[in-house]
């Protein structure tokens, strides 16, 4: 036990993230380079950054654009056995114009590709606790909603 009462409050890591759209309602997915599923642009924000500007430094890092970043679609707190507490924050991309999408050039470092699929096959293309979020944060857009999650189910 110490005396220190802060000791006990977590230190969650806070990461964001943005869900990008097709013409026909399919998500992007990207393909990293030092994972082995798939994902979507994002990552862990850096001191001093709130969690939509972390989105637009991730998408611009390794997508190579910088698209408008709309609303919260979801927060889901996350904790990781492996990497402790987590919040995670999924902002809305939008759907890709034709042009957008022929800028796009990937961080050859995180990246080595890109696909859009439709969302009733994301189970099968990616971890469960993320295509839990991914399908909650599909919801939301369509609905015009913000969903709160924890492990990825809305509570």
């Amino acid at each position: 036990m110490t005396d220190d009462p802060a000791a006990s409050f977590t230190r969650a890591r806070a990461a964001a993230g943005v869900l990008f759209f097709s013409d026909d309602d399919h998500i992007m997915l990207v393909d990293p380079s030092y994972k082995d599923y798939r994902d979507i642009p994002g990552g862990y924000l850096e001191h001093g950054e709130t969690p939509h500007q972390a989105a637009e430094r991730e998408v611009a890092e390794e997508l190579g654009i910088h698209p408008e970043i709309g609303r919260l679609l979801v927060a889901d707190w996350a904790p990781n056995e492996s990497e402790g507490d987590k919040v995670l924050f999924l902002f809305d991309g939008g759907t890709l114009t034709a042009a957008q999408l022929s800028t796009i050039r990937l961080d050859p470092s995180e990246l080595v590709g890109y696909h859009f699929h439709d969302i009733t096959q994301i189970h099968d293309l990616t971890i469960p606790r993320l295509a839990r979020r991914l399908v909650h944060a599909h919801a939301a857009h369509r609905d015009g909603t913000t969903r709160y999650l924890e492990h990825g189910n809305q509570i």
